[in-house]
């Protein structure tokens, strides 16, 4: 055995000429780290391929179920119906799946991931708005499974792709906005299935009292004038509108005043949720 000779102050002086002979990288931008961020999230489904079924899967359900169920007894044929409840599958299968953006972090705050991303040099917010970058990827991925299996089914948007293409981009905008609101939530609940829970309960009675599975025309006066008024029926309304080929400007900005008005509320308040947790 050799012993280990020890270390003098002119080898200690020798590794801190190296170092500072070295220009130093310069720091990560805050763009350059919310992307960075943004691709965790498409690599954590690389390893977790069971996080893609509520994007693939359970929309295809969803079309499969709604059109072939009830149908022939909302519109007279499965045909028929399909042309109307289509985009409102496109609306509820992507705004659920904004519940996960909350269900994701809490899961980092319960494992301890955010306390070493708290720890280290970069801009702040990086780690949420990466996060929301990412599962934007899921959300265009449940639209674009939504529209290929409709186009299979014999669904035809009379706007074509460009009408087509709008609505999925305005649905997830939508959602973009959304699921800060589901970030401030992951941030105060205490456990993963306490926010996938409450998540579902406040979509599940604002999705099923709206425009997406029926006329409101057919309803009693008090209900239809909630659905009415319902962000999920005029987000409803301006997709459907879209890839008929005949844009509603009024369901349109009103569905992009209120993702702008959700992300300035809850972005500020998720950022100092985050920040104190």
């Amino acid at each position: 055995m050799t012993a280990t000779a020890p270390r003098t102050d002119a080898d200690t002086a020798a590794v801190r000429r190296a170092i500072a002979s070295t220009a130093r990288p310069p720091r990560p931008g805050p763009l350059a780290t919310a992307l960075t961020f943004g691709w965790r999230g498409m690599l954590k489904i690389k390893h977790v391929p069971e996080q893609l079924i509520d994007v693939t899967i359970t929309p295809v359900l969803f079309v499969l179920m709604f059109t072939y169920l009830f149908g022939g007894a909302l519109a007279g044929s499965t045909s028929a119906y399909l042309q109307y409840v289509l985009p409102g599958i496109l609306v509820m299968s992507v705004v659920f799946t904004t519940v996960y953006s909350g269900v994701a972090l809490n899961t980092d705050l319960t494992k301890g991931v955010v306390d070493r991303f708290r720890s280290l040099p970069i801009w702040r917010p990086a780690p949420l708005l990466g996060a929301l970058l990412g599962d934007s990827v899921r959300y265009v991925l449940a639209g674009t499974v939504i529209l290929v299996l409709g186009v299979a089914l014999g669904y035809r948007p009379e706007g074509g792709a460009a009408g087509a293409l709008a609505a999925l981009a305005l649905v997830v905008v939508f959602s973009f906005g959304l699921s800060w609101v589901y970030s401030a939530v992951g941030l105060v609940l205490r456990s993963p299935s306490a926010v996938l829970n409450g998540g579902f309960m406040v979509l599940f009675p604002l999705t099923f009292l709206s425009n997406v599975f029926v006329d409101p025309r057919t309803l009693p006066g008090p209900l239809r004038a909630f659905v009415d008024v319902n962000p999920i029926s005029v987000l409803a309304t301006a997709t459907r509108s879209l890839m008929a080929g005949a844009p509603d400007g009024t369901a349109i900005a009103v569905s992009l005043a209120v993702a702008a008005g959700l992300a300035a509320v809850f972005l500020p308040v998720t950022t100092r949720l985050y920040r104190s947790r």
